[in-house]
């Protein structure tokens, strides 16, 4: 599914992946046709332990398209339920990757579980640009901001582009809620006040979250205003405390289950995309750490839950 909107003097192309329930964004200038993508797809196949370019390869066609010249290629956050997409695109268009500075302490937190060399770098270098909290860049004509937002993972970044905040997985749609705060360095405090700096934006800002799993049949959706989700979001909406948030997201985070593909999403996305180095034999081998984590509870198998 592929849809485009403009808003805030953008036009966003936003492509769900169904299997994983992510949205992955280019969003352009329409007067200098300069864009960025956020977040995009790997797609891997669990069974077969093999990857594939499909999602990437529909952005790619995308660009191509539209004429577009890529300024950035950023991710929001090292995800757990899907490979980032960013070093294929880079090789192809040549834009440069970024995300959040602290990358780093994710990296570090993973390579220990993990059981990582002394070899493994933890400085972000797989990155181009590591962002600080408040840093601006443009995209053509568009003005970007970051944004930290930890609590989902303590890496978590928002990017404001023109009127638009690409949420990653904080804020879900309205009906939906938010995002898990469990997963190793996530925090539902932290996570709780990252959403309320997110809603402090002018209420006509576009809302653009990283998830959607279609709730109760609908479609998959990707859009909604700071104002809708003050007003609706069945978590945080209508002044929701953060006692009574946490309370509520700390009980609902004790029955999900793992995503099912965060032990292999992990050790791909701390390296910034890219596989585990290749043994002599050229041969690329996952690497998942026995009884690290709690067999998996009674719940939706879903990352941002």
């Amino acid at each position: 599914m592929m849809q485009t909107i403009t808003h805030g003097g953008a036009t966003i192309a936003a492509f769900h992946d169904e299997p994983t329930g992510s949205w992955q964004y280019v969003v352009s200038d329409p007067e200098t046709r300069a864009a960025a993508v956020i977040d995009p797809v790997w797609d891997f196949d669990e069974k077969a332990a093999a990857t594939a370019t499909r999602n990437a390869d529909r952005i790619a066609s995308y660009v191509r398209a539209q004429n577009l010249q890529l300024a950035w290629i950023l991710d929001t956050h090292p995800h757990a339920d899907h490979f980032s997409a960013a070093p294929y695109l880079k090789d192809q268009f040549a834009a440069p990757t970024a995300i959040g500075e602290k990358v780093r302490g994710v990296q570090a937190l993973w390579k220990d579980i993990y059981g990582l060399g002394d070899d493994f770098p933890t400085d972000g270098r797989q990155w181009d640009r590591l962002f600080s909290e408040g840093d601006t860049f443009k995209v053509g004509g568009l003005d970007g901001k970051v944004m930290f937002s930890p609590g989902h993972t303590m890496a978590s970044i928002t990017y404001v582009i023109g009127g638009n905040a690409f949420v990653h997985d904080t804020l879900m749609m309205p009906d939906a809620g938010t995002s898990r705060a469990d997963f190793p360095g996530g925090d539902s405090h932290a996570l709780y006040r990252s959403i309320q700096e997110i809603l402090a934006l002018p209420d006509d800002t576009g809302v653009f979250i990283g998830h959607d799993y279609g709730p109760e049949g609908r479609e998959p959706a990707c859009f909604s205003t700071v104002a809708t989700q003050k007003a609706d979001n069945i978590h945080v909406g209508g002044g929701v405390s953060e006692a009574e948030f946490v309370a509520l997201r700390d009980k609902r985070d004790a029955t999900l289950p793992l995503p099912r593909l965060m032990l292999y999403a992990l050790q791909v996305n701390i390296r910034g995309g890219r596989l585990p180095e290749p043994e002599s034999d050229g041969r690329a081998f996952f690497r998942i750490p026995a009884n690290q984590f709690e067999p998996p509870k009674t719940g939706q198998d879903k990352e941002a839950g």
